[in-house]
């Protein structure tokens, strides 16, 4: 099967190749393009919102982008641009396709995780002409630090759509995995600094998810 799959992406580089384009830089681009395609297999731990099927990176990444943008009024700082946090989230999970979604309660696979992120931001940018490649670069790494209102709102949307896509599946990502409260707790303290409303709502949404069982104490 491993085989399969290099041969197949060996023919597309070839196919790639013969692009009948003579401009390097758009050569460079429509490679990246085609490149982060594969975004769209790398299947996540959470639920769709019918509970039909997990999602994949690229429709969390558009719905994070979605929401930031819906959800922006309710930034924590004034001096906010809604358009760069929307970059950013569209920017940090292509990384996914060398690294994997790793579960966010997977403490061992956590331990890795930034060496293997870095390692695949370095390759999947570089598909970029170098300009570009520096530009997406500094919007994963804006992401990662959040040191910027943007990244910090940004990030803690990042935080609040997966928790409400598990409250309205009824827990089910928390059941398979024996999530408890003071996990999720944990994890959603980070909105907090990008938005108190939505730090609020999360808190809200725990409270009741114990309350309705969805969540174990």
């Amino acid at each position: 099967m491993a085989k399969d799959a290099g041969d197949q992406n060996s023919a597309g580089q070839n196919d790639l190749n013969r692009l009948p384009i003579d401009s390097r830089r758009l050569q460079q681009q429509i490679a990246f393009l085609i490149e982060i395609d594969k975004l769209k297999s790398i299947i996540r731990h959470t639920p769709l919102v019918n509970g039909s099927r997990l999602e994949n990176s690229a429709e969390h990444s558009w719905h994070l982008a979605m929401s930031a943008m819906i959800l922006a009024e309710h930034a924590a700082d004034s001096d906010f641009d809604v358009l760069h946090a929307v970059k950013l989230a569209l920017v940090h999970d292509l990384i996914e396709i060398d690294a994997g979604d790793t579960y966010c309660y997977d403490d061992e696979g956590r331990k890795d995780q930034k060496q293997r992120e870095a390692a695949a931001a370095d390759r999947i940018f570089s598909l970029l002409p170098a300009d570009q490649k520096r530009k997406i670069h500094r919007f994963w790494e804006e992401f990662e630090h959040r040191q910027t209102p943007e990244a910090r709102f940004a990030h803690a949307v990042d935080r609040f759509v997966p928790l409400l896509h598990n409250y309205v599946t009824a827990g089910s990502s928390w059941k398979e995995n024996g999530i408890r409260r003071t996990q999720v707790e944990k994890r959603m303290a980070s909105i907090r600094p990008g938005s108190e409303v939505l730090h609020a709502a999360a808190t809200a949404l725990i409270n009741e998810a114990v309350r309705r069982g969805f969540l174990s104490e």
